[in-house]
C-alpha cells in the first residue's frame, strides 16, 4: 500500500499525456502573453484591496515593509518554479511537479490544496471588485439593495450579486479559448498599469511626512488568553503580537503575500505556451519583479497621503483621494480597479481549472472532466462546474476569511514545490532543465524556511479551516482516487470514445 501512495509519474510520461487528441490543449501563448498574465493576476487585490487593512491592523506606513517581505518569499519560490515549469511543461503546476518527484498521495494533497487556494482566490477578488464597482454606482446615483450587496438585508439574507456574475462571465471566456482571454487580458493590464503609475506619481504630490510617524507603530499588548483568531506563532511560543511592532510587520506580510500568488498560474499555462522552456521562467520572474515594485511604491505614497488610523478598508486608494478633496481620481482609480481585477479572477479562475483538468487527466478525479472542447480546445467542462460553484461562494462569503485561507494554500504550495526540487535533482540528474535555480539546495531550503515563517503567521482558525479541508481531501483520495488512478490501470486506454476532431 505504502507503494502505491508514493508511485511516482514520470516527466516524460507526463508529457506525452500531453500530446493524446482529446486531452491535447491548444498552444497559442508566448512569454509576453505569460509576463502579462502574470502582472494581470498579481497587481489586484493586494494594492487595491488589502493594502489598507493590513496598514490599519497590522503594520502601519510600515506595510512597505511587508510587502518587501513578501516579495522576497516569493522571489525564493519563483526560482524553483520556473526550474520545474521548464523542465516540466504539463498543466498543473505543482500537482504536477509534485507528481514527478514526491509521489501519487503528495501530488494529490497539494493539488486539492491548490484546487482550493485558485477557487477562494476568485471568490476573494469578485467581492474586492464588487466593492469598487458599489462605490462607482453610488456616485453615478445607482444604489444596490443592501441584500444584492453582499451585506445583510432585513432579513439576514445578503448575496453579492455583482461578485457572482462577474465570475460567470469570465468562465464563459475561459470556454471560449486561451488566445481570447490572453487579447483581453493585455488590454485590461494596461489599463491597470496606468492606474497604478496615477496612484504613484499623482500621489507623490499629497504625501505629507507626519502620516509616516511613527513609521512602524508600537506592538500592542498580547491579551491574556489568545484567540483562535491570533497568528499561530503567539499561540504556540508566546512571543509574537497580533498587531504592529516589527511582528505586526510579518503578520502584515503572511496577509499581503495573496497579492503575489500570480506567478505560479503561469506556470499552470505552461501546456499552453509555444516555447515553455524558455518563455515560463522569463514570465514567472519577470511579472514578480514588476508587480513587486509597483507594490511597494504605491504603499508608501497611499500611507504618506493618510494616516494609515483613517485608511479605507474596502477601497483604500480611491478612499485616500477623496480624503484630499480629490474626488476626479478616486472615480479613477476605482474605475481602474474594477476594470484591472476582472484579470485576477480570470487567471485564478484559469489556475484552476487547469489543475482540476491535470488531476482528473491522471484518473484521480472523475476522467468525465479531462476531455476538451473539440472545436475551442479548452477544458470546458471542469470550467463550466467550477465557475458556478466560485460564483455561488464569491455571493455569500466574507473578503477577510478567503484572503487568510488562501494564502496557507499558497504557501503550502511553495513548501512542495522548492522540496521537490532538491529531490528531482537527486532522483533525476539526467533530465534537460532549460532553467536552474541556483544553489540548490541552500536556495530551496531557505525557501521552506521563509515560507513556513509567514505560515506561521497566519491565525490558529486559519490553520484549522486548512486542516478540515485537508481530511476532507484524503478522503476523497482514499475512496475514490487511489483506485482510480491511471498509475494504478496502466493497461488502459486513456478514453474509450474516439478523438474529436480539431477544426
Amino acid at each position: 500500500m505504502s507503494s502505491s501512495l508514493f508511485r511516482t509519474k514520470n516527466v516524460e510520461q507526463s508529457i506525452r499525456d500531453t500530446e493524446e487528441p482529446e486531452h491535447a490543449l491548444k498552444k497559442s501563448l508566448s512569454a509576453l502573453d505569460l509576463t502579462v498574465f502574470g502582472v494581470g493576476v498579481i497587481i489586484g487585490t493586494g494594492i487595491f484591496v488589502l493594502t489598507g487593512q493590513v496598514a490599519k491592523n497590522n503594520a502601519g506606513p510600515a506595510v512597505a515593509l511587508a510587502f518587501v517581505a513578501a516579495g522576497v518569499v516569493c522571489a525564493l519560490a519563483a526560482l524553483c518554479y520556473a526550474e520545474f515549469a521548464s523542465t516540466v511543461p504539463v498543466a498543473g503546476s505543482a500537482y504536477t511537479f509534485s507528481y514527478a518527484s514526491l509521489g501519487e498521495l503528495p501530488a494529490w494533497i497539494i493539488g486539492w490544496d491548490l484546487v482550493l487556494e485558485f477557487a477562494l482566490g476568485t471568490a476573494v477578488v469578485a467581492v474586492g471588485w464588487s466593492g469598487y464597482m458599489r462605490s462607482l454606482l453610488d456616485n453615478a446615483g445607482w444604489h444596490l439593495p443592501a441584500y444584492l450587496s453582499g451585506r445583510d438585508g432585513a432579513h439576514g439574507f445578503g448575496f453579492d450579486i455583482l461578485a457572482a456574475l462577474l465570475v460567470l462571465v469570465l468562465t464563459a471566456i475561459l470556454v471560449l479559448g486561451m488566445k481570447l482571454s490572453a487579447r483581453i487580458t493585455s488590454l485590461v493590464v494596461a489599463i491597470k498599469v496606468a492606474v497604478v503609475l496615477i496612484v504613484i506619481i499623482a500621489g507623490a504630490f499629497f504625501v505629507q511626512s507626519r502620516n509616516y510617524h511613527p513609521f512602524i507603530p508600537p506592538a500592542q499588548p498580547v491579551p491574556a488568553g489568545a484567540s483562535l483568531k491570533a497568528p499561530l506563532v503567539q499561540l504556540m511560543f508566546g512571543w509574537a503580537p497580533a498587531n504592529f511592532g516589527v511582528m505586526g510587520i510579518f503578520t502584515a506580510a503572511s496577509v499581503v503575500f495573496f497579492a503575489f500568488i500570480g506567478f505560479d498560474i503561469v506556470a499552470t499555462a505552461a501546456e499552453e505556451t509555444r516555447n515553455p522552456q524558455r518563455d515560463v521562467p522569463r514570465g514567472i520572474l519577470g511579472s514578480l519583479i514588476i508587480c513587486t515594485v509597483l507594490y511597494v511604491a504605491v504603499s508608501i505614497v497611499v500611507t504618506g497621503m493618510q494616516n494609515y488610523t483613517q485608511l479605507s478598508v474596502d477601497a483604500p486608494l480611491a478612499d485616500a483621494f477623496k480624503s484630499i478633496g480629490h474626488p476626479w481620481y478616486a472615480g479613477v482609480i476605482s474605475f481602474g480597479a474594477a476594470i484591472g481585477l476582472t484579470t485576477v479572477c480570470l487567471i485564478l479562475l484559469l489556475g484552476q481549472t487547469r489543475v482540476f483538468f491535470a488531476m482528473s487527466r491522471d484518473g484521480l478525479l472523475p476522467r468525465f472532466f479531462s476531455r476538451v472542447h473539440p472545436r475551442f480546445r479548452t477544458p470546458h467542462r471542469p470550467t463550466i462546474l467550477l465557475g458556478v460553484i466560485i460564483a455561488i461562494v464569491a455571493g455569500f462569503t466574507s473578503l477577510s476569511e478567503l484572503a487568510e485561507l488562501v494564502n496557507i494554500g499558497t504557501l503550502f504550495a511553495f513548501v512542495v514545490v522548492a522540496i521537490s526540487v532538491i529531490i528531482l535533482r537527486k532522483t533525476r540528474p539526467d533530465l534537460p532543465r532549460a532553467f536552474r535555480t541556483p544553489w540548490v539546495p541552500v536556495v530551496p531550503i531557505v525557501s521552506v524556511c521563509a515560507t513556513l515563517w509567514l505560515m506561521l503567521n497566519l491565525p490558529a482558525e486559519t490553520w484549522l479551516r486548512f486542516a478540515i479541508w485537508m481530511v476532507i481531501g484524503f478522503a476523497v483520495y482514499f475512496l475514490y482516487g487511489r483506485s482510480h488512478s491511471r498509475l494504478a490501470h496502466p493497461e488502459q486506454p486513456s478514453e474509450p470514445e474516439p478523438a474529436p476532431p480539431i477544426s
